[in-house]
């Protein structure tokens, strides 16, 4: 055994004596040995699963057989090969209810390209008018924001509430006090990550049962939360919850839904309709009907060949155990920040700043930093990206996609984003970046190494030598 594998042997028991749970989820350690085995062979240290999940080979052979093995039309007919297709997708409807343990008389499912597509179908069809208020935390993704621009459209308030460095968490009286300034006659939605993509921290569900007492709609984004969580909505009953499967399990892609409470989807007014969603359409007398319930949302033909996948995804997310993924998760995220935050150079400074919580106390597996030289001074993201690209270490460099946070996080005040938009000219995230640090060093990147099913000790103990890397 070579010096390195001793060091790992080493760290890898210091590791199981401070997380013994770990090594109830060895588990995952077969899992991955038989069905990820392209990640050792090709030596590739994955960590960017709050980016996207990895799909098992299993997953891959079951959804090809299917297809190869069927002849599934265009599911809006009623001849032998729609009905084939329409039997798949009323099947997974059903599997997606189930995982989430939500009733069919209570929820729907509608199907959508991506999270981001569910999110855009609640931004453009609630009910937003003059008096109604739209709230959401400052560490919701950009989907989420965007929906702001549909509700001042139509005359509603914005209010973000921040979240509070050095964790990132909510600030609760705040958010509580925003919880009475509504008026009861008008519709109101408050928006919020379960888990941030940028801090990993786990906002509190109780907020989805406060807000709606004081007569609010919830928009809970469980995108970053689902793939390493259990969510349970005979327990939690928020209005609309956007999913991504492939950040849950990897394949298929171009496949999300929006679960939603039927009382809820009853209140949307979409604005347009296409084919799909109605039952008829004229042009003469330009007169149409929508159809009923999720089908009124499903624009044009759903993704039909790749829907049945999710079912497989769930069936394989199901037989592992979600809550063995958390664990592990849990385990291995608490052992990368203990010793991240142990690295110190020969100065004395710390190498790396965590933006959020530094134990694992309702947060999940997205540990964003950046690092810093021996003399205290930033190195660029987008450097250290490169480097570990070159250790074969996959993990993401930016905002991702969650400026509110990386605004907070990095201490940026709104004249110092005003300042970096001064010119009219349109700007890439470079530019803008590079307009940031011209002021006072200052920047609105980091580095996001996240963790997911079939993290192992390894991956992180690779990561920790490429980080040791950067030390002097």
């Amino acid at each position: 055994m070579n010096l390195s594998s001793n060091q790992a042997e080493a760290a890898l028991a210091i590791f199981r004596q401070a997380y013994p749970a770990f090594d109830d989820t060895r588990s995952l350690d077969d899992l991955r040995a038989a069905e990820f085995s392209r990640l050792d062979e090709q030596s590739q240290v994955y960590l960017d699963y709050t980016g996207g999940g990895l799909y098992a080979d299993s997953q891959l052979r079951e959804h090809m057989d299917l297809l190869r093995n069927g002849v599934f039309g265009n599911p809006h007919s009623d001849n032998p090969t729609s009905e084939a297709t329409t039997l798949l997708i009323d099947s997974t409807r059903e599997a997606i209810l189930r995982y989430f343990n939500a009733s069919p008389n209570e929820y729907d499912i509608v199907f959508t390209p991506n999270a981001t597509g569910a999110i855009k179908l609640v931004g453009e069809s609630y009910p937003f008018n003059p008096g109604s208020r739209y709230l959401l935390t400052f560490d919701n993704h950009n989907s989420i924001n965007g929906v702001r621009e549909f509700a001042r459209g139509r005359g509603a308030e914005v209010t973000y509430v921040p979240v509070v460095p050095p964790e990132l968490r909510i600030d609760a009286a705040r958010i509580d006090a925003e919880f009475d300034q509504i008026d009861p006659d008008a519709n109101n939605l408050l928006a919020y990550p379960a888990q941030s993509n940028f801090s990993g921290v786990q906002h509190s569900l109780e907020l989805i049962e406060q807000a709606q007492s004081k007569g609010w709609d919830v928009l809970l984004d469980a995108a970053a939360f689902a793939p390493t969580n259990k969510l349970d909505l005979s327990r939690w009953h928020p209005d609309f919850v956007p999913l991504s499967f492939y950040k849950m399990f990897g394949h298929p892609t171009g496949v999300g839904c929006l679960l939603a409470r039927k009382t809820a989807l009853a209140k949307l007014v979409r604005p347009w309709f296409a084919g799909g969603t109605i039952t008829v359409s004229t042009v003469q007398a330009e007169r149409f009907q929508l159809a009923d319930e999720e089908t009124a949302f499903e624009d044009g033909t759903v993704n039909y060949l790749n829907i049945p996948a999710v079912e497989i995804g769930l069936r394989h997310i199901e037989g592992i155990g979600v809550a063995t993924i958390h664990e592990r998760v849990a385990s291995l995220t608490g052992w990368l920040i203990d010793c991240l935050v142990s690295l110190r150079h020969g100065s004395g400074e710390p190498l790396v700043r965590i933006y959020g919580p530094t134990d694992t106390e309702a947060r999940g597996g997205a540990v964003t930093v950046n690092f810093y030289d021996a003399n205290g001074k930033l190195i660029d993201h987008r450097g250290i990206e490169k480097l570990a690209g070159e250790h074969n270490i996959s993990l993401r460099t930016g905002c991702f996609c969650n400026p509110g946070a990386g605004e907070v996080a990095h201490g940026l005040t709104e004249d110092d984003v005003a300042k970096a938009f001064a010119s009219s000219e349109r700007m890439t995230y470079d530019q803008f970046l590079n307009a940031l640090e011209q002021q006072d060093g200052k920047s609105a990147g980091a580095v996001r190494i996240s963790l997911g099913m079939v993290t192992n000790f390894s991956d992180i103990h690779r990561f920790l030598q490429f980080a040791r890397t950067l030390l002097s």
